[in-house]
Order: C-alpha cells, then structure tokens, then sequence
C-alpha cells in the first residue's frame, strides 16, 4: 500500500471515530433522558437504565453506520482541501477518483465490520435490550416462543405447539394443545394434524383428546376424531412473536429462510427483513460517492469552508435514506421485489455519485 492510500485511509478512520463517537454519545444522551422515567417509574433506577443503554450501543452504531461514513469522508477531504493537499494531489497529476479510491476502500471495510456486528454481536445484544424494556420496564411479559420450526405459546387454555406456518390461511400444521392441573400433571392433550380457527371456533382435522378419567389418578381416554369443532379462548393471532423479536435474527437465519425452496409469507418476510438489513448497512458507499464530488464543488463555488458541506451532506444522507424507506414501504405492500426495492437507490446515487467524480477530472 502506497504512502498517500495509509495517509487517506488514516486519516478517514480517525475522521469516522470522531464522527461516530459523536453521534453515539448524543443518541446515548437523548435516549437516556427520554427513558430514564420509564426505569424509575418501575423501581428499576439508573443503573439498569445505564446497562440498557451499554447493550444498545450496537445497534445505534448500525443505524448510524451510512451517515458516519458519509461525514467522515466529507471532513477528510474538506481538511485535504483546506489545507490546499488536494490541490498539491491533483497538481501532481492525481485524479479525484485516485484520491477518492482509498477512501472507498475504508468505508467498504468498515461496512463489512458493521456485517459482522450485524451477523454476531447484535443479535444477543437487542435481544437482552428487547428483555430490559418490554419485560422489566413495560412489564410484556412474552407467552410465545420459536424453536426450530415449532412455536410454543403459553395460553389460557394452556401449552399449544404448532409447526411455523407458511401460510396463516392454511391453517396450523401439526396442532397440540396440553393442559395442566395445578400440580403441573398433564390433565388434557388435544393433538390434530391440521387446525383451523374462524369465527372463534377451532376445527381439528385427523387428530386425537386424550383426557385424564379421575384427578387422582393418572389413567386417561383416548378418542380418536376425524374432525372436531372446539371453542377455546386463545386465537392464532396470539401466537406469533412480537414484531420486535424477528429483528433479534441473525442474518445466517434470515439467509436460510430466505432460500426456502417453498414459496410462502415466510419466505418473503425472511427475504424482506434480509436485503433491508444489508442494503441499509450498505447505504454507506453510495452516500459517500454522492457525497464527495458534492463538497469538491461547494469549496470550487463557495470556498474551503466546512459549515456548509456539512449540514448540506445531511440533507443530501436524509433524501437518500428517505427513497430507501419508500422502497422498503413498497415491497412490504409488494409493489416492489425486496431486491429492487433495497438495492435501486444504492445503483442510482453510486452512478450519479461515479459521475460527478468524473466530471472535476475534466
């Protein structure tokens, strides 16, 4: 590696630990004051409220990944420019895109990093954050869990276990509902094949009730049915995980059910939920590509002042993300493929942003 590239590249990181760590704290600083009552309100004080806040440091640093990226090359290029480097560069016959290249470079590592936060750390880290607030704080405490391809939900009724459905409207393949006495004996199981809720009655199709013949005793019946109509107090729409536990994934599991052979609801979410994550963790290289030839030509117009690259960078980051968060919206109504939808803004504000860089080498 060339002396200049560690030069630029030092320079870029040390620029983008600024940045982050800048932002990090403030978002820290907000949240804490706008949570802070909420722990205290519950007897919870600041100190689990400080715990909550260390967890969430992952996942700020996710979301503030694009935009870090993007200020951090705006400020190394400005300071290069400022201190007439850039024009020293460009005198010895250095390109803007040869300048900009190990800049590039950089934020493609650190997005990859920001991958494998995404992969490995985040994951055990929202869900102990999900935990602290909707268990400790608002007092949700979760009845549904997933494992493997089964869900196990807690009800009124009590234990059912299912198979993860495909499709909703299909029904509920392999259906188990166990009830318990007091003593936590098995007092009832009710399995069927197929299950079927509407209009607030279940319909079991090729199943079986075992139920227990004395309370004192551990004999049971069995009965045998081909279809049976029960009226219980749980629905399928209390079943399934709050919409804050799928983003406690990590991206190997949304990529295994996103290559799900059989096309379902499953799979689309999986496909949904994958190229969001990635796409938005890649946001950062088309912002800085946009984002660079736009600072060179603000100091050509408006001289070597950073006061208004800045706040114009942040303008330019927040339309970005705004078409991304339509297309997101698109393809959740299916409108659009997750593919097209994640991915269209990053090819149009890179070639826009390939093009302008072009352009102040002619």
């Amino acid at each position: 590696m060339k002396i200049l590239d560690r030069y630029l590249i030092q320079q870029f990181s040390r620029n983008l630990a600024l940045v982050m760590g800048a932002l990090v704290a403030i978002y820290l600083l907000i949240d804490f004051f706008e949570r802070v009552d909420n722990f205290t309100a519950v007897g919870l004080g600041v100190k689990v409220a400080a715990y909550y806040l260390l967890f969430k440091i992952p996942l700020i640093v996710e979301q503030l990944m694009p935009v870090s990226l993007l200020l951090a090359g705006i400020i190394t290029l400005g300071i290069l420019n400022r201190h007439h480097e850039l024009m020293a560069l460009k005198a010895g016959g250095l390109s803007v895109r040869r300048i900009a290249r190990p800049l590039l470079l950089a934020a493609f590592f650190f997005t990859g990093l920001a991958l494998i936060n995404s992969q490995w750390l985040l994951p055990p880290t929202i869900k102990e954050t999900n935990r602290i607030w909707y268990q400790e704080v608002n007092q949700q405490i979760p009845r549904g869990i997933e494992r493997g391809d089964r869900i196990y939900y807690r009800g009124i009724e009590g234990i059912y276990s299912f198979a993860r459905p495909q499709d909703i409207a299909r029904g509920l393949q392999g259906f188990s509902l166990a009830t318990l006495d007091r003593d936590f004996n098995l007092d009832r199981l009710l399995t069927a094949a197929e299950a079927h809720w509407e209009a607030g009655t279940w319909t079991l199709l090729d199943g079986q009730l075992q139920q227990r013949t004395a309370e004192a005793e551990m004999n049971y019946q069995t009965t045998m049915f081909s279809r049976k109509e029960i009226k219980l107090a749980d629905n399928p729409a209390d079943f399934f995980l709050a919409p804050h536990a799928l983003a406690e994934r990590p991206l190997s599991v949304l990529l295994t059910q996103a290559l799900a052979e059989t096309a379902s609801p499953r799979r689309h979410e999986a496909r949904l939920t994958l190229h969001q994550k990635i796409s938005y963790i890649f946001l950062g290289l088309p912002l800085l590509l946009i984002g660079m030839p736009l600072l060179l030509a603000l100091h050509q117009g408006r001289g070597r002042d950073l006061a208004l690259a800045i706040p114009i960078s942040c303008i330019v980051a927040f339309a970005v993300w705004g078409l991304w968060s339509i297309g997101q919206s698109l393809a959740a109504a299916a409108h659009l493929t997750p593919l097209l939808a994640s991915w269209l803004i990053h090819f149009s504000a890179g070639g826009l942003g390939l093009y302008f860089l072009s352009r102040q080498d002619a």
